[in-house]
C-alpha cells in the first residue's frame, strides 16, 4: 500500500502543478502584476502547504524533529535539488529585477532560523513575530509590484486569456490536487523509511522534506518546460521565505517547537550557507546555466550522504 500511495502522489503533484502554473499565470495578466509577484504569493504559499500541514501535525504529536527538520531540509532541496534539476532543463539567465528585494529577505528569513535553533525551542511570541513579519512582507511585495506594472510590456511570452471562474478553479484545483499528492506520497515514504530504521530527524530533513517540496519541484520543471524563469525563481524564493515565516511561525504558535542541537550545529548552517550562494547566483546576475545546475545537484547528494553521518 505504500508504494501505491508514492505512485498516486506522484500523479497527484504532475497534475496539480500544471493547473496551478496556468492559473497563476492567468492572475498575472489579468491583475496586471508582474509573474514574479504572482509566483511569490499564489505559486510560493500553495506549494508550501504540505510543509504547513505536515509540520503542525508533527508538532501536535511530539515529533519536532520531524516539525523542524521538515522546513529546514525543504529549504535546503529547494535551492540544491529544484532549481538545480529546473535548470538543467531551462538555464535561469534572466529574471524581474523585483527578485533582488526578496532575496534579501529570504537571506534574512534564513539568519533569523540560524538565531532561533540555537535556542532549545521556538516559542509562541518568535512564532507570532515571524507571521506578522511575512504580512509585512506580502504587503510591500504587492505594492512594489503594482508600481511596477510597467514592466510587463517588456515580457515576450504571450499567455492564454481565462475566464475569472476558471482561474479560480485552475488554482483551487491545483493546489488541492498538490496537497494530496504530497500528502499520499510522504504518507508512504515516511512508512518506508521508518522500516528500515531511519531516524525521525533524517526522515524530516530527507524523506519528508523532499516530498513536501515535490509541489515546488512539480510547478519548477512545468516552469522551465515553458520557459519561465520568474516563474521558477519566485516559485523556491516565495516557498522559502513561507516555509520558515509562515510555517516555523504558525506551527510554533499553535506547539513550541523543540530543537535538537544538530540542526544549530549542522542543519541550519548549511541551509544558511545554500541560501547566501543562491542568492549571490542572482543579486550578481551569473544566474544558473547548467554547469553550475549540475554541480548543485552533486552538493545536494552529498548533503543527503551526510545526514545520517551526524
Amino acid at each position: 500500500m505504500d508504494y501505491l500511495f508514492v505512485a498516486a502522489g506522484l500523479v497527484g503533484l504532475y497534475f496539480g502543478a500544471e493547473w496551478l502554473l496556468r492559473g497563476a499565470i492567468a492572475v498575472a495578466q489579468k491583475l496586471a502584476i508582474p509573474t514574479l509577484i504572482v509566483s511569490l504569493v499564489i505559486v510560493g504559499f500553495g506549494t508550501s502547504m504540505p510543509e504547513l500541514l505536515v509540520s503542525v501535525r508533527a508538532a501536535l504529536t511530539g515529533s519536532s524533529d520531524i516539525a523542524l527538520g521538515n522546513v529546514v531540509g525543504s529549504n535546503t532541496a529547494n535551492i540544491l535539488l529544484i532549481i538545480g534539476a529546473c535548470a538543467m532543463i531551462f538555464p535561469i539567465t534572466h529574471w524581474d529585477k523585483g527578485v533582488k528585494r526578496d532575496t534579501y529577505v529570504m537571506i534574512a528569513a534564513a539568519v533569523l532560523l540560524l538565531g532561533l535553533v540555537q535556542f532549545e525551542a521556538i516559542g509562541r511570541i518568535a512564532g507570532l513575530l515571524m507571521v506578522v513579519g511575512l504580512i509585512a512582507y506580502i504587503v510591500y511585495a504587492y505594492v512594489q509590484g503594482k508600481e511596477s506594472m510597467a514592466d510587463l510590456a517588456d515580457e515576450e511570452v504571450k499567455h492564454e486569456t481565462l475566464g475569472t471562474g476558471f482561474m479560480a478553479l485552475l488554482i483551487a484545483g491545483g493546489l488541492a490536487t498538490l496537497f494530496v499528492g504530497a500528502e499520499l506520497l510522504v504518507r508512504g515514504a515516511t512508512n518506508l523509511a521508518r522500516d528500515f530504521g531511519v531516524s525521525e530527524a533524517v526522515i524530516g530533513l530527507t524523506v519528508v522534506a523532499v516530498g513536501t517540496s515535490l509541489p515546488e519541484l512539480a510547478t519548477g520543471v512545468m516552469s522551465a518546460l515553458r520557459k519561465h524563469s520568474d516563474i521558477m525563481i519566485g516559485n523556491i524564493v516565495g516557498s522559502n521565505i513561507f516555509n520558515i515565516l509562515f510555517i516555523l511561525g504558525v506551527t510554533s504558535v499553535i506547539q513550541p517547537i523543540a530543537v535538537a542541537p544538530r540542526f544549530g550545529e549542522f542543519d541550519v548552517p548549511v541551509m544558511l550557507g545554500v541560501t547566501i550562494g543562491f542568492a549571490f547566483l542572482l543579486l550578481s546576475h551569473l544566474g544558473v546555466r547548467r554547469l553550475t545546475a549540475g554541480a548543485m545537484l552533486v552538493a545536494y547528494v552529498g548533503y543527503t550522504l551526510a545526514l545520517v553521518q551526524v
